[in-house]
């Protein structure tokens, strides 16, 4: 995994122009949310064994992103 380093980290505080803590925990929120939904996607990825669209490289009868019957 890779380091932020504290002077991106500065900097892009001093971008952001925040006026409260309330802004920085509603970014951190936001952040937070793509940064769960990657993993989730790429845990998805790696259980099925196939990346999401590629019906190329499927090799199981589980469905993604369809309705099958059960």
């Amino acid at each position: 995994m890779t380091k932020v380093s504290k002077e991106l980290l500065r900097n892009y505080l001093k971008e952001q122009n925040f006026k409260s803590s309330n802004d920085v925990l509603t970014t951190m929120k936001e952040m937070f949310v793509n940064v769960l939904q990657e993993a989730l996607e790429a845990e998805m990825d790696a259980h099925l064994g196939y990346d999401r669209y590629d019906v190329s490289e499927k090799s199981t009868d589980n469905n993604r992103n369809r309705y099958s019957k059960k």
